[in-house]
């Protein structure tokens, strides 16, 4: 029990909980892998070092677009501005599903309807 709750609160540390620590995360992973980049260019002159470099660095871009996206904002800050009815309108739980067309016949253009 003892060794559970330790490892608990030592996992808590490596938590990212705000969108300046995921800033910091995306700082270090940038640094990598330009390094990295640097020494493929170093072990593979030409085009395979530099398609390879520039793999790594794309790389930070998808791993920044993640943990920024995993990162809550501040509720207050949703809420805020002009849009803010337009956040509100959509829940979160229906956002992905599909959702069915009307078939209403109002809702068909003009030249769909015309029967000549």
């Amino acid at each position: 029990m003892a060794m559970g709750h330790m490892l608990r609160k030592l996992g808590r540390l490596f938590t990212i909980k705000t969108r300046f620590e995921a800033w910091l995360v995306i700082y270090a992973i940038a640094l990598g892998a330009v390094e990295r980049g640097r020494h493929y260019l170093e072990t593979y002159p030409g085009y395979g070092g530099w398609t390879l470099a520039a793999a790594c660095t794309g790389v930070v871009f998808l791993a920044g677009a993640k943990l920024l996206d995993s990162v809550r904002a501040p509720a207050a800050a949703v809420a805020i501005g002009p849009y803010a009815e337009s956040a509100r309108r959509h829940s979160p739980v229906s956002r992905n599903r599909p959702t069915a067309r009307s078939t209403r016949r109002a809702s068909e253009s003009r030249i769909l309807r015309r029967t000549d």
